[in-house]
């Protein structure tokens, strides 16, 4: 094989390929061959890096620079200095701050260096479409392992003690969801990938399908074997096209290598495996619902028992784990159950991969070792809140999950611990708020998600919802009463105790959580007609204070509803039959004057009974 001093390495996940990864990519080969250096310097593209909101991102191995926000513009000038004069370059590197140096090395990124990779062990170091980089980093040698030196018994033993529980819900252990389809005698079984990622602000299973797909396929496979499945399937949501792309170019480099098929790696175990494309729907991540969608239905849950692991995809045993879950498989089984408990605690053993997203500084996919506290991923790898601001909460567990608040910043991120709150850990998405959130339009808008996904079968959870998102919009709006608060508690404990499946069990969470945590808004939205965080447009008024207005025009400009008259150096005015409430005003007014001010409710309306009058056009 061809030997390189130097290997440049772009990310080529979702987040940096819609930042211009690809174009990127040809700049930096273009420039390389220019430069006469197409014998030395080796241009790959890899999965996702994980540090998303830095893309398009480039790794200069093996320097472990950390190169981010590159355009084809930048390649000469990098080129030229780092790769011929041997001298990094400051300017597209990574400042944690202002005032603070650029961190040269990835290693010593604070949102790199305290995590604990398993699952994501590969990302941003081979490509994703060659098998032989994956096989270079001890890929397939657990399946290897699983067919020539373990019985099915052993395997499934291994994954039990390991204490691996399923990463895509409520974390039922794996090793006993195994355990029960093998013992199953009926056939033929099956093996199913959940990938029907549709959780707002979560990308955690897409980038392992893009970053790491035979990690995926390695793990569905010594499960097979396990269970004795000759059949799987990958469901994969159809907004995954490059999730989709690559999983197959895998499934065919696999299949190509006797990897899958038939006598995998002549043993004489067959099994094969089948993308299936989803068609949107929020519930079919619900695993009797995507059986049912599998199987060519409409992607209704199941009434359980009996179990997919008990009757499943066309009524025959199935066993169906997510991405994450099956990613971590192969490292048990190559590393051991000990390994693997090691991490972690007690009860939640291993890593979690997080999506971290919202008001903070690092955005981006972070995998860190169950039991982790929230203040070290907020603050420690994700920087903590921009500009200044304060932490206010923290969402968890995708639009079922619940909403933390700050006196519980120390709280361990284990399943116990998070259902303890009144979260859960779901798939894993982290959506960070900061005082100027609304807990209350924030609990409206994740059960108007989950209102509209609901696929209506069940009565609790298709009528119930929507009750409950017409009572929270009524507080929003400055309409509710102190009686509403009583109906949303009653409505949420209908809604769960009599929901079919998940969706409609875990719905009532953020309102519950919340009304346990913020119940002071919900009070000053009814009580007081007012939006603390001054979010809900019918409780705000926008008007400017005579005597803090410079006349800098500012405001005007920047009004898209023109609402705003005044000249310059002369007192501006908001004309209110006009404003939209939009904030533009007031985001853009001079930090230490402040001339247009916020104000809700009463004191809004006192105050602009006092307002100048607009001026004569």
């Amino acid at each position: 094989m061809k030997q390189y001093r130097t290997h440049l390495l772009v990310c080529a996940g979702t987040g940096c390929v819609s930042s211009g990864a690809f174009a990127l990519k040809d700049a930096l080969e273009k420039e390389i061959a220019g430069r006469g250096l197409k014998d030395e310097v080796l241009v790959v593209t890899t999965g996702c890096n994980g540090f998303c909101e830095r893309g398009p991102i480039l790794i200069v191995h093996p320097d472990n620079i950390f190169y981010q926000r590159l355009t084809p513009a930048d390649v000469p000038y990098l080129v030229e200095e780092h790769l011929l004069k041997g001298r990094p370059v400051p300017k597209h590197m990574y400042v944690p701050s202002a005032g603070i140096e650029p961190v040269p090395r990835m290693s010593d990124i604070d949102f790199f260096k305290h995590q604990r990779l398993i699952v994501l062990r590969n990302r941003g170091r081979i490509d994703p479409e060659k098998v032989e980089e994956y096989i270079a980093y001890d890929g397939y040698e657990a399946l290897a392992k699983a067919l020539t030196a373990m019985t099915p018994e052993a395997v499934v033993a291994e994954v039990t003690a390991s204490g691996l529980r399923g990463r895509g819900g409520a974390g039922f252990p794996t090793g006993r969801k195994w355990a029960l389809c093998r013992r199953e005698k009926a056939s033929p079984k099956y093996i199913i990938c959940n990938g029907d990622e549709g959780d707002p602000g979560a990308f955690m299973d897409r980038s392992v399908l893009e970053a790491d797909p035979h990690a995926v396929i390695e793990g569905m496979v010594i499960g097979a074997k396990a269970i004795g499945a000759a059949k799987g399937f990958v469901y994969i949501r159809d907004e995954y096209p490059l999730a989709v792309a690559r999983m197959g170019i895998a499934i065919g480099q696999a299949k190509e290598r006797g990897l899958l098929g038939e006598n995998i790696l002549g043993s004489g175990f067959d099994f094969d495996l089948e993308i299936v494309r989803g068609a949107g729907a929020f519930v079919s991540g619900e695993e009797t619902a995507l059986i049912a969608s599998i199987e060519g239905q409409r992607a209704f849950p199941r009434q359980r028992p009996p179990y997919p692991a008990q009757q499943g995809l066309w009524g025959k045993p199935t066993v169906i784990n997510n991405v994450e879950t099956w990613a971590n498989v192969a490292s048990i089984i190559r590393r051991g159950a000990a390994w693997f408990s090691s991490l972690g605690t007690e009860t939640s053993k291993g890593t979690k991969i997080f999506s971290l997203v919202g008001k903070i500084k690092n955005t981006g996919l972070v995998e860190v070792p169950m039991g982790i506290r929230l203040r070290d991923i907020i603050f420690g790898i994700g920087g903590g809140i921009p500009g200044g601001r304060e932490f206010k909460a923290i969402q968890i567990g995708g639009p079922s999950g619940g909403c933390i608040p700050k006196d519980l910043l120390d709280l361990p991120v284990d399943y116990e611990s998070l259902t303890q709150a009144g979260a859960m850990m779901g798939s894993g998405g982290m959506i960070v708020m900061d005082q100027d959130t609304c807990m209350v339009d924030i609990a409206l808008y994740f059960l108007r998600f989950t209102q509209e996904e609901s696929c209506g079968k069940c009565a609790p959870c298709r009528i119930g919802t929507r009750q409950m998102a017409e009572i929270l919009a009524r507080i929003t709006a400055g309409e509710g009463s102190l009686e509403d608060i009583k109906k949303l508690e009653t409505l949420a404990l209908t809604v769960k105790q009599g929901s079919l499946c998940g969706l409609g069990q875990t719905a009532p969470n953020p309102v519950l959580s919340t009304l346990r945590y913020f119940r002071e808004e919900y009070l000053a939205h009814i009580s007081e007609k007012r939006c603390p965080a001054r979010v809900c447009k019918n409780l705000i008024t926008f008007f400017i204070e005579p005597e803090k207005c410079v006349g800098c025009l500012l405001c005007l400009k920047n009004c898209p509803a023109n609402a705003i008259s005044g000249e310059r150096k002369k007192v501006h005015v908001i004309d209110q039959a006009a404003c939209i409430k939009c904030g533009a005003c007031f985001n853009v007014c001079p930090a230490k004057i402040q001339a247009v001010a916020k104000y809700t409710g009463e004191e809004g309306r006192a105050l602009l009974d006092e307002r100048p009058a607009p001026a004569e056009p």
